[in-house]
């Protein structure tokens, strides 16, 4: 069974209530059900996690060298910022999908900038929830017989 790490960053805890306009009024813990259904209907299995901290996400990325067949992350504001977290998708080597709730390519010019894309196999953006499926399915379809 090809096992899937969905990592989000911060503020996506606060979906449902930060900026409803942008990322709409379902919740996180409806996000984490609404992939965890996908997982059992797809037979994948996924672990679902969410740190407002960089070294957090950092470290959960490492962890996953070995145990993991593929990453699906939101680093939410960390995209425009976060060299480190490049860094670790690149130094595990794990095949990665980038999802952004939300069209960032429409949003802010400082958004425009994606660090985390460089080690990327994909981008869903503008997709809402559901682009964490399709990021899930792609990587299963493509990478799921890949085995460390």
């Amino acid at each position: 069974m090809m096992k899937l790490l969905v990592l989000n960053g911060p503020n996506l805890n606060l979906l449902g209530i930060r900026e409803p306009n942008v990322y709409g009024r379902r919740t996180y813990r409806d996000l984490v059900n609404l992939i965890h259904r996908h997982a059992r209907e797809t037979g994948v299995f996924a672990a679902v996690a969410q740190s407002n901290y960089e070294g957090d996400l950092v470290t959960a990325i490492q962890w996953m060298y070995g145990r993991y067949d593929g990453l699906v992350i939101n680093p939410a504001a960390y995209t425009h910022t976060s060299v480190a977290l490049l860094d670790a998708v690149k130094g595990v080597g794990i095949p990665t999908v980038e999802v952004h709730i939300s069209d960032v390519s429409k949003r802010e010019d400082f958004r425009q900038v994606s660090y985390i894309r460089q080690a990327a196999v994909l981008t869903i953006a503008g997709h809402g929830f559901e682009g964490y499926l399709e990021a899930m399915d792609y990587l299963r379809e493509n990478f799921g017989e890949v085995r460390r």
